[in-house]
């Protein structure tokens, strides 16, 4: 595993956290994102994951001027999902700035486009795959798919995509530990990269990620561990080399 990747997630223009993804349960720590995007450069991040959560409720790009202004203040890639269910609103954020586009409902609701959306923009475009307890969760986990999401997973890496950012929901916020067993299988499920993300809360979450030892686990995202202080980010990238 080669990147820890700090995570902004966007709503009503600030910089919050939610517990398991729940609207109600939200903690605002910033309300200047760009200055928060600033902060992690700073700490030695490499790529930012940025959440419009607004979009992921809408369904539609929400944050995009704020996505625009993180993108072009920093000098590294910004990573950008919710709310991306259409050709149009994947292009929007590119456009804006972002490096790449996370698809997750779309990608779930809509397999038959994955393969075009693939064609056209490469690996600039990355699934989201959010589930809880195996099966996939969609419409900003709101609902659950009918679909498990090793299935979803072996889908997206027939059709070409490049990465997979797998979200346990049941510990996103928890600060409880990754899902170790969901991460060593989605990673031996495909031959794409694989990016976890939920629950890290320590070095120790880090070093057992690693601990896997899957050449295509190439990083883990973390928020609210970083957010609260319980770590430094540079504490977590030192664990995860």
């Amino acid at each position: 595993m080669n990147t820890v990747i700090p995570a902004i997630d966007l709503k009503g223009g600030q910089c919050v956290r939610l517990t398991q993804g729940l609207a109600e349960q939200e903690t605002v720590y910033s309300g200047d994102p760009v200055a928060m995007a600033r902060h992690w450069v700073s700490q030695g991040a490499e790529v930012i994951h940025v959440v419009d959560l607004d979009g992921a409720f809408a369904g539609r790009p929400m944050q995009t001027d704020i996505i625009g202004a993180i993108a072009s203040e920093v000098a590294i890639p910004v990573e950008v999902g919710g709310g991306l269910r259409s050709i149009a609103a994947i292009r929007q954020v590119l456009i804006a700035g972002a490096a790449r586009a996370i698809v997750g409902t779309w990608a779930c609701e809509r397999p038959e486009a994955l393969r075009d959306v693939v064609g056209e923009f490469g690996d600039r475009v990355a699934v989201g795959i959010d589930s809880r307890d195996g099966m996939v969760q969609v419409k900003g986990w709101l609902e659950t798919a009918e679909m498990a999401a090793i299935d979803m997973a072996r889908r997206a890496d027939s059709v070409g995509v490049k990465t997979l950012i797998c979200t346990d929901t049941s510990v996103d916020g928890m600060m409880t530990g990754v899902n170790l067993t969901s991460t060593r299988e989605m990673c031996e499920a495909v031959s794409c990269d694989v990016i976890a993300s939920g629950g890290v809360a320590s070095t120790e979450d880090i070093q057992a990620l690693c601990a896997l030892k899957r050449r295509n686990l190439v990083g883990v995202i973390v928020g609210k561990a970083l957010y609260e202080e319980r770590v430094t980010l540079g504490e977590l990238m030192d664990a995860a080399t």
